[in-house]
């Protein structure tokens, strides 16, 4: 299996990038499903959640460390209780659970590291394998920290549906966008 290897300069465009597109996106989709929120850290449409995992596909761990670090600036500075420790463990988790989402995709499915066989049913199983992962790793860690409700079966199945959904959805915009560039460059030959 051939590795992608990045020079420094592209690890921190890759940290820099991931982690304003997350705070920005973060941030857009607290306005866009304030009304959808189920509880502190649970939302029934999380668009942040796809574009983690689109992000450690693209740029794997240089995105998972931008994540990580988005992250906990938006929850040492937001919602979340000002504890060093609960903040910490939560960027660790938003970064690092689509990072080995993408680690076990690319060992397990023959998935090549570039992503150039990436199809359908991989990335079906890629958004579900991550939306579990995530998840779990949260509501455990939430639990285990004492947050309101954290840990419960409803709070693991709304997160998990808003992962799911918010993955499907703004991957799908993602590539919606990418087949109208595609399109509209053929038809200006």
């Amino acid at each position: 299996m051939p590795k992608i290897s990045f020079s420094p300069s592209e690890w921190f465009v890759g940290i820099v990038v991931s982690a304003l597109s997350y705070a920005v996106l973060f941030y857009i989709n607290s306005w866009l499903t304030s009304g959808l929120i189920y509880s502190l850290g649970v939302n029934w449409i999380y668009l942040p959640a796809g574009l983690r995992l689109f992000i450690t596909l693209i740029f794997g761990l240089p995105g998972a460390i931008g994540i990580a670090l988005a992250t906990f600036a938006i929850s040492y500075f937001g919602a979340l209780p000002q504890d060093l420790t609960l903040c910490i463990g939560t960027g660790l988790i938003s970064g690092f659970a689509p990072y080995l989402a993408r680690v076990l995709m690319l060992s397990n499915t023959q998935l090549a590291p570039d992503l150039s066989n990436l199809n359908l049913p991989k990335l079906v199983i890629c958004i579900l394998l991550y939306a579990l992962l995530s998840t779990g790793l949260h509501q455990f860690w939430y639990a285990t920290m004492a947050l309101d409700g954290a840990g419960t079966p409803n709070h693991f199945l709304v997160m998990f549906i808003g992962d799911v959904f918010g993955s499907l959805l703004l991957i799908s915009v993602i590539k919606y966008g990418l087949d109208l560039l595609r399109h509209f460059k053929q038809r200006a030959r």
